[in-house]
């Protein structure tokens, strides 16, 4: 039998570990934003044309999610996410053949593969942070591992600046020997640290939580024979997540084209790369305040207001353009930061051995990523760059309405708050 005290010190190891996780698909996940203006010279691409960069690596959140879920609830969380770290490795792999051969296809085939291992890692990685302590400090506790996936996001782009986006601005042509091996290289790399991570998992013992996955004794959870689909504070905790991923996503894709805008900043693209770091910068910025914060003031109530802040934001950049426009945009980041964590330990609150499966279903919804940019970029084409950043604003819109209402849990009474103890994982 496990005293409290001794459950803290494997809680913390557990965490510091799985850190890692959070800050490297942090980090790849950013890299997108510096792929699309790269891949979107060197094949001449139109906006929408270009979206399919996040179309594919956010669609598979789409098509990997259930699965994954299903897998994590089988298998457990530890072996969900050496899984997920090993297909991620090999998605990175698969940028090496598309880089020489230089097919648009290729690339997207590799973040497609590249996104269904983070798919995995997400489904196991954010429900088992949630879990593993007091269901009180849920949001906060998911809110700091998270600070570090925003320290990934915060390097991404000056690597991905620095590496892909340095050869045009001093002189090689685009897709130059040069260019091909920049790409290369650095997601060779990348596929190197996740293979390793993926070792060091397989030899660490992660607690387990019992009653929040089939591998556990669920026999006294009263949620055994309940359908996943009946918590609707899950339901519409998906529509936000869809919502929240889209405007992040989006706002981060075009970035870079929206400051080179010459009534904007007029930026070169390896510079306006660079200062994508204070979108993302702020993002891990206000992750660690918004850890503290939500230790005293409800999260729901943070979000909302949070939420707010983004729609008058970007409201200032659409009706101002020039400096003002480009620092409203990244200031972004700052409120974007608990926006993720929140709604996602607010949309699992109570589910019990559902968490696996709910967040699943959550992690289906990141597919907003997919289509949100893609329809800004509709707009993009039609209205110009500067005034389609009114999509956000809508989506942003309704994380207001789930923080303030939607969220509230109607399904299960307060009874039903599965236990946070651990074991050791066998």
């Amino acid at each position: 039998m496990n005293s409290n005290s001794g459950q803290e010190p494997r809680y913390l190891s557990a965490l510091v570990v799985l850190t890692t996780l959070f800050f490297m698909w942090g980090l790849i996940t950013s890299l997108n934003d510096i792929l699309i203006p790269h891949l979107k010279a060197l094949f001449t691409l139109s906006f929408v044309q270009a979206s399919l960069v996040q179309f594919c690596f956010f669609g598979a959140y789409a098509i990997a999610s259930l699965p994954s879920g299903y897998l994590v609830e089988r298998i457990g969380y530890r072996k969900g996410i050496i899984i997920g770290l090993s297909i991620a490795g090999v998605g990175c792999l698969l940028f090496y053949p598309a880089a020489s051969q230089q097919v648009y296809a290729l690339f997207l085939g590799a973040l497609f593969v590249l996104a269904c291992g983070i798919t995995l890692l997400q489904v196991a990685a954010n429900p088992y942070v949630a879990v593993l302590g007091p269901p009180r400090t849920s949001s906060s506790r998911l809110t700091l591992t998270q600070a570090f996936n925003s320290a990934g996001t915060t390097i991404g782009p000056w690597l991905g600046a620095n590496v892909i986006l340095a050869g045009a601005l001093g002189g090689a042509a685009v897709g130059s020997a040069r260019d091909v091996e920049a790409v290369q290289g650095l997601y060779i790399a990348l596929a190197a640290v996740l293979f390793v991570i993926a070792l060091a998992f397989s030899r660490f013992k992660l607690p387990v939580v019992p009653g929040t996955d089939a591998t556990t004794d669920a026999a006294n959870d009263p949620n055994a024979k309940k359908s996943v689909w009946e918590h609707s504070h899950l339901v519409l905790g998906a529509v936000a997540i869809f919502m929240y991923v889209g405007a992040e996503v989006s706002i981060a894709s075009w970035a870079v084209n929206f400051m080179e805008l010459p009534e904007v900043a007029g930026l070169d693209s390896k510079t306006a790369g660079e200062y994508l770091i204070y979108y993302w910068g702020g993002a891990m910025v206000g992750r660690f305040i918004g850890s503290a914060v939500l230790r005293v003031v409800k999260p729901g109530y943070v979000l909302a207001f949070n939420a707010a802040v983004a729609i008058a934001l970007l409201l200032i950049a659409i009706s101002s353009g020039g400096k003002l426009a480009m620092w409203s945009v990244l200031a972004i980041g700052l409120f974007n930061s608990i926006m993720f964590p929140t709604i996602f330990t607010l949309a699992l609150a109570r589910l019990g051995r559902h968490t696996g499966e709910g967040s699943g279903i959550l992690c289906v919804a990141i597919v907003g990523g997919a289509l949100v940019p893609m329809l800004q970029a509709a707009f993009a084409d039609t209205i110009g760059l500067l005034a389609s950043f009114f999509v956000p604003a809508v989506c942003y819109a309704y994380i207001v309405f789930y923080g303030l209402k939607g969220h509230i849990v109607r399904s299960v009474p307060d009874a039903e708050i599965p236990a946070s103890g651990a074991r050791a994982n066998m």
